[in-house]
């Protein structure tokens, strides 16, 4: 059992991470500071300091957050094909009950172009992942005849990833105006011979 001052500091950091993922999808990485993180948590800079030393290392850990939260690279290790899709859309569902992560995320990979930007490794690594597996499942999908005649598994996929990320930009714009799940399973749905669902 966990208890004290060790779960009182888990708490606390898990705030402080919490506090972070708000104001860098708010301000974005460069445009936020390691104070008005603290002040979001009520507590001195030294305090929140104790927990995350630099502000690179408080960047690590929101994302390493969210990729527990979403399950991404867990998924894209597993077999190849529906379930890898269907990942996706429980992702983008996700992401349509948390609009403030789809603003961090959107906000810190435009950040993150610049090679110099402590999470350019960290997201040209993510996609890379992504474009992989979702090839991968594309791909193994022709093999079984679930993918319809004359679609190029990999220009699919990397499409599909394409149309996920601006889906997610012009859903945050007007999110009454773009259906995003909706428009991700059409897309899917259009592409195969079997249910996705």
């Amino acid at each position: 059992m966990v208890t004290g001052g060790y779960l009182k500091g888990r708490i606390r950091r898990e705030d402080i991470i919490s506090a972070a993922a708000t104001v860098y999808g708010e301000a974005g990485y460069h445009g936020s500071s390691l104070r008005e993180i603290a002040k979001r948590v009520g507590i001195s800079h030294a305090g929140l300091l104790y927990y995350f030393p630099t502000k690179e290392a408080l960047l690590a850990a929101v994302l390493e957050r969210r990729d527990a939260e979403d399950g991404e690279r867990e998924q894209l290790m597993g077999p190849p094909g529906l379930e890898v899709l269907r990942h996706f859309l429980a992702l983008a569902a996700h992401n349509v009950r948390n609009p403030g992560i789809v603003d961090l995320y959107s906000r810190l990979a435009a950040e993150a172009v610049s090679p110099d930007h402590p999470a350019h490794d960290y997201f040209e690594r993510h996609y890379q992942d992504a474009r992989h597996g979702v090839v991968k499942s594309f791909k193994a999908l022709a093999r079984r005849g679930e993918l319809r005649d004359g679609i190029d598994p990999e220009f699919a996929a990397l499409s599909f990833i394409a149309l996920m990320d601006g889906l997610q930009v012009q859903w945050l714009t007007n999110p009454a105006k773009v259906d995003l799940l909706g428009s991700l399973r059409f897309y899917l749905q259009s592409l195969l011979t079997v249910p996705l669902d």
